[in-house]
């Protein structure tokens, strides 16, 4: 008769007839049938990028935006008239010189994004008749924005802002506090949907931020903003 014995988890046989011999069989066990290893040989990976978290603080009435800038590269402008594309230079003068209403407009946001778009739309002649300027952020240029245009006769200009520049001057964009964050169904970091208005001297009179995706914005309170503003602009060209 063979003896055995299990020592440690491995299983000694020394048969009768030759004790001298011993065959060892490794038993596995719930406790050792997983390879152990040594906790030295776990490497940090220094690859990977940390980013703190910093809540999105958006500019707000009575806010200044002094590092305003807009480039003259004209693949970031793009203007439609009655959703045709219309080409020719764009003035920054022209722009700045009047109360500008900034509206940031992202595909990604979808339906409300186009949502936002008709209702600049329906009141850009308004904007105008009371002395001010409209003005759409986009993050990036595609032909769906030209074809969207056509097929809702849009009347606006744009501005392609893929580096995301313009929205984080204003706050409505962070990579420290992506949109995700607060909003479910978008997987893409955008600007939030937020419209400004802002002064010949650069300072904010009026914001919203669509957070709750109830509506854009009050268009009474975006056209009376700009008419009174403009009253003011032009009593100090006049004095």
């Amino acid at each position: 008769m063979d003896y055995a014995v299990v020592e440690a988890g491995v299983l000694v046989i020394a048969p009768k007839n030759n004790p001298h011999t011993i065959t060892k069989y490794i038993m596995l066990t719930t406790n050792n049938k997983y390879p152990f290893f040594d906790l030295s040989e776990i490497v940090a990976d220094n690859d990977i990028p940390f980013k703190p978290y910093k809540a999105l603080k958006p500019i707000k009435a009575g806010n200044y935006i002094p590092d305003l800038k807009f480039l003259n590269d004209y693949t970031r402008w793009q203007s439609f008239f009655n959703g045709a594309q219309t080409h020719g230079p764009v003035s920054l003068r022209q722009f700045l010189n009047k109360p500008l209403v900034i509206a940031f407009y992202s595909r990604h946001w979808g339906q409300h994004g186009l949502d936002q778009l008709k209702q600049l739309n329906n009141i850009q002649q308004e904007i105008k008749a009371n002395g001010g300027n409209l003005l759409i952020i986009s993050d990036e240029r595609t032909d769906e924005l030209a074809k969207k245009a056509w097929e809702n006769s849009y009347t606006l200009n744009f501005y392609h802002d893929e580096e995301k520049n313009i929205a984080q001057t204003f706050r409505v964009y962070s990579d420290h506090d992506p949109v995700w964050n607060r909003f479910s169904g978008i997987d893409v970091n955008a600007p939030l949907l937020a419209t400004y208005i802002i002064d010949a001297n650069k300072q904010v009179i009026y914001n919203h931020i669509d957070y709750d995706f109830l509506g854009t914005f009050d268009a009474e309170d975006v056209i009376s903003s700009v008419y009174e503003s403009s009253l003011i602009t032009n009593s100090r060209k006049s004095a």
